[in-house]
């Protein structure tokens, strides 16, 4: 149907946007958060990505590019309305109208700004998953045990980092280790190189986006990359020790012992052949005391427990404090003392 002069013609919305769909200077934000969240983790991270597992650097990579495209997509929009605009104001005194009738239907039209708004929330919300995955990264105390001297040969791998006893015997017994969520790998450096001076192959894992559930099959890849060790234990720190759970009840032919740092099973897994053994801190405030007492009952009899009097959830790595973690009553040094001393404890019973 063709205007008539004093109608008022149909229009998608302001500026032939759609109804409902996110106007530029949205778009320009969600754009600028893309960018924004990988620099910012970058730039407060240090060197921790460049140490992480890979998938980390992959997304930060996809988080910027997609703010590049959204960024380019808005300036490429906002000319082609200016230039609407401005063809609207030459045609208007001619044609005795302000615009042109929209060629699809209502329902096409929302249909696609709910498909555009939903992209761009979907975008946004990447954006703020970069910065909740930033790591918490190692501090200097940890980092100092990765370096390799006539004890410890540290080799960082794409997946791991394995700290390799160096002696007149090659170790029979080894651990592989998952770290807490979002924690740097090389955390655990202080609580673990101990095991591998007492004559123990360990196996940090590089978690993908440093979550242990994103890849709860990566023990056995470890396991399989030593095969000239007999008896494996496996363990992690809290979601850490959740997953290693999990794997070694599934696997209890391959795995002989668990190893839980402030974490307890997902389920019941009270039926595995497994030595377990969950050690704790009395002032944790993320895996509470309360937390360890409920998961009794879904371990194997026999499991050994040992709560480290006055120590907090993040004694278990070094990564400084953690927020919503308790307030510690006991040095770190002394904490990470008893930490090893239990762990050791279980490695040593590997084999009987």
């Amino acid at each position: 149907m063709r205007d008539t002069p004093g109608t008022t013609p149909q229009v998608t919305a302001a500026h032939g946007r759609p109804p409902g769909a996110p106007g530029l200077v949205a778009r320009g934000l969600v754009g600028l958060a893309l960018l924004a969240a990988p620099a910012w983790v970058v730039a407060t991270a240090g060197d921790v990505v460049a140490h992480q597992h890979r998938a980390l650097t992959v997304l930060l990579v996809v988080a910027a590019l997609a703010g590049v495209a959204v960024l380019v997509r808005v300036v490429v929009l906002a000319r082609r309305r200016s230039a609407r605009a401005v063809a609207r104001t030459a045609a208007a005194p001619a044609a005795g109208t302000s615009g042109a009738v929209g060629r699809r239907g209502p329902a096409s039209r929302v249909l696609a700004a709910s498909g555009v708004t939903v992209g761009y929330l979907v975008l946004a919300l990447l954006a703020g998953a970069v910065v909740w995955l930033r790591p918490f990264a190692a501090t200097d105390d940890a980092l100092a045990p990765l370096r390799s001297d006539d004890l410890v040969e540290v080799r960082e791998e794409s997946g791991w980092y394995a700290f390799v006893p160096q002696g007149p015997t090659s170790p029979t017994a080894g651990l592989v280790y998952s770290p807490g969520a979002r924690v740097d790998v090389r955390a655990t450096a202080a609580v673990l190189r101990p095991l591998a001076e007492a004559g123990y192959l360990v196996v940090a894992l590089k978690e993908p986006l440093g979550v242990a559930l994103t890849s709860s099959a990566q023990s056995g890849q470890a396991i399989a990359a030593y095969p000239e060790i007999d008896d494996w234990a496996v363990g992690g720190h809290s979601l850490g020790g959740v997953v290693a759970s999990t794997y070694a009840a599934a696997n209890d032919d391959l795995v002989d012992g668990l190893l839980l740092h402030a974490s307890y099973p997902m389920g019941d897994i009270s039926d595995a052949d497994l030595r377990v053994a969950s050690v704790s801190g009395s002032r944790d405030g993320l895996t509470t005391p309360a937390d360890v007492e409920a998961s009794v009952a879904d371990l194997p009899r026999g499991t050994t427990f040992t709560v480290v009097d006055g120590a907090v959830h993040a004694f278990f790595a070094d990564y400084g404090p953690q927020p919503g973690d308790g307030e510690p009553t006991v040095t770190r040094a002394r904490a990470q003392q008893e930490i090893t001393t239990a762990d050791l404890a279980l490695l040593g019973s590997l084999g009987d």
